[in-house]
């Protein structure tokens, strides 16, 4: 039997890993990496595993890290570690079912994570903006408030929300069961009265327009009657924005780090934010403390000294105490 080639070999451990069940958009996130590995491959003439090296795996390292994201900025530190991880994820199971002796993946060192704040986040009065936009004048409207709506209130991500189901919405209990999440975690989140006010009108008044034949129990659908992908999800928050005159970047992150930060801003407390935002580890909550400044704003205008000689308007025309 003829040896496989690195893409075949790349197909089965993707097969590998549906049998061992790991979620859509891990393996979606797996096959993508994986693809840009074999394609920077193909061009170097590379075609069989057992061709490639540990300085070839340097060399393509570094051709990532030289990589630009389609806003023309430098790939995240983040976004090489992801991209790392699957090929060496992949050549060590290469070694584990003996396709390879040798591991020439084993010594690659991933970079140093960065702490990045979140960026381009909405503040209150833009995310009020933004839904005020968002009306009720055709059914889609209805659908697309109700989906903005849902992410401010819950901050799931957009995943998440591309897969929630109809039995997975409580609207009178006020809350939302979120199946197997990042991590593969379950978990529960609430639903604030606004956001079930609108959900309410989407499932009594739209969403039995939409649905053609089969339901396909999604909670939100195309007009066509099908589940949103995760890239309609992102054009109907972009669209939204475009409409409130907000040029910010990003999509439905921006709901789920707004509310994040605003929460945080109004006295919540990390370890809730944590359980809704579905964080395995209370340190990737705690980078919204470091944008959540209200607090450190009202005490910097009434302490720094140069606030002090220029008071807040309603301090300079109040009238002195005789």
């Amino acid at each position: 039997m003829a040896s496989l080639t690195l893409r075949q070999h790349i197909q089965h451990f993707l097969d590998h890993l549906e049998a061992l069940r790991y979620t859509r958009e891990t393996r979606a996130h797996y096959r993508g990496n994986l693809r840009e590995f074999v394609q920077w491959c193909d061009e170097r003439g590379i075609t069989m595993a057992q061709q490639v090296s540990f300085p070839q795996l340097e060399s393509w390292q570094q051709h990532r890290v030289a990589q630009k994201n389609r806003h023309g900025r430098p790939i995240t530190a983040s976004t090489v570690i992801k991209k790392l991880t699957s090929v060496r994820h992949l050549f060590r199971w290469l070694v584990k079912r003996q396709h390879l002796r040798y591991n020439p993946a084993r010594e690659l060192e991933l970079p140093r994570r960065e702490r990045r704040l979140p960026w381009g986040l909405l503040s209150e009065p833009e995310t009020r903006q933004v839904l005020a936009m968002t009306g009720s004048d055709n059914p889609l409207s209805v659908r697309d408030r109700a989906i903005l709506e849902t992410l401010w209130s819950s901050g799931i991500r957009r995943s998440e929300l591309a897969r929630l189901q109809l039995s997975e919405v409580d609207l009178a209990g006020g809350m939302l069961f979120v199946r197997q999440g990042k991590g593969r975690q379950d978990r529960v989140v609430p639903l604030g009265e606004s956001a079930r006010h609108w959900l309410q009108h989407y499932l009594n008044d739209v969403r039995p327009r939409l649905v053609w034949g089969k339901d396909p129990d999604y909670l939100f659908v195309s007009q066509h009657g099908r589940g949103l992908t995760d890239n309609s999800l992102t054009q109907i928050v972009r669209n939204a924005l475009h409409r409130a005159g907000i040029d910010k970047p990003g999509g439905c992150h921006l709901f789920r780090h707004g509310m994040a930060t605003q929460m945080l801003e109004n006295g919540a407390d990390t370890r809730h934010i944590q359980a809704i935002l579905g964080h395995a580890s209370l340190e990737s909550t705690q980078i919204y403390t470091r944008v959540a400044i209200g607090h450190l704003k009202a005490v910097h205008q009434q302490t720094h000294p140069a606030e002090r000689e220029h008071p807040a308007k309603g301090e300079a025309d109040a009238e002195p105490t005789p």
